[in-house]
């Protein structure tokens, strides 16, 4: 096997990966990503023991035990940049020799399921639910960047939501990308089940307007009115098209479910979210020990 180059898997002087500052012994087969720093203290309070942590910048890390499974929790910051930046060096510790610096033989996949807070864009769908996303809308240009995207991707849900939107030429065209069936079924009784659109910014390319006029007015509107085959688009977030890409091309298990704590069709917003928040980290936990084919 080829010897990556240091530049392209740089490791520690304590033989931890770059960013993350984890080393693979550190690493459970079950991981939970958020976005907030914060959010990796929020689940780890409710872990019986932690063997690992780790903080660089907006990566943190910390990896214990929830009722005999051993779960890793890690921040990834806010976008699909950071995401790429997570899901390479997860990828590098279950998949690469550190020390050779080349990939083992047999593959490591990883479980991992992102915990988040998102709008819902559906007036049906309310405030302080749960939102499931069967599938992400990369409206972002990551996935572009790597070969092999083209087969992973649902191109007739993609080409429809194109044409339904009549996709302006200067952006970067859309991807729709499947999350994993095994882990969205664990979750799918909690939650309202839904295309989830991911966004690179949190004002215009999510159709917010404070001073700078948007491109396409209509964009939400367009969004909304989405509807192919019995898919349709619940919300807006700016993750998870990075980590159903990046986890199909690698190998690795994905779901994301988010509290929506807003909704952008009624204009409503829940301020105090913490406690949605708390009952979904409960949830995720207690559904992460049930399943017995999740490795410990």
């Amino acid at each position: 096997m080829s010897l990556l180059a240091e530049p392209d898997l740089i490791v520690n002087a304590d033989g931890s990966v770059y960013h993350l500052c984890m080393r693979p012994e550190n690493l459970a087969d079950t991981v939970i990503v958020v976005g907030d720093p914060q959010r990796v203290h929020e689940i780890s309070d409710h872990f019986t023991g932690i063997d690992h942590t780790a903080s660089n910048r907006e990566f943190i890390s910390q990896t214990g035990y929830y009722k005999g499974k051993r779960i890793t929790t890690l921040s990834t910051g806010i976008g699909t940049d950071n995401c790429d930046i997570v899901m390479h060096e997860l990828d590098a510790l279950a998949n690469f020799d550190l020390v050779l610096r080349t990939q083992k033989p047999v593959h490591r996949s990883l479980s991992i399921i992102r915990i988040g807070t998102s709008g819902s864009i559906q007036a049906d769908v309310p405030v302080n639910s749960f939102g499931l996303s069967t599938h992400a809308i990369g409206l972002d240009n990551l996935l572009h960047f790597y070969k092999g995207t083209p087969d992973i991707i649902d191109t007739e849900l993609t080409e429809a939501f194109a044409a339904h939107t009549t996709w302006p030429k200067d952006l970067s065209k859309p991807y729709i990308i499947k999350g994993s069936d095994r882990l969205i079924d664990v979750f799918r009784p909690y939650a309202v089940a839904g295309i989830t659109a991911t966004a690179p910014g949190f004002y215009g390319p999510q159709g917010r307007f404070l001073r700078l006029p948007l491109s396409d007015p209509q964009m939400i509107a367009k969004l909304q009115g989405f509807r192919h085959n019995g898919h349709r688009i619940v919300n807006f977030e700016m993750e998870t098209s990075a980590l159903y890409g990046l986890g199909a091309l690698m190998g690795h298990d994905m779901v994301t479910i988010c509290a929506l704590i807003a909704n952008r069709a009624t204009g409503h917003y829940n301020p105090n979210h913490k406690l949605v928040v708390n009952d979904l980290i409960a949830l995720v936990l207690e559904k992460i020990a049930a399943m017995l084919n999740l490795r410990k």
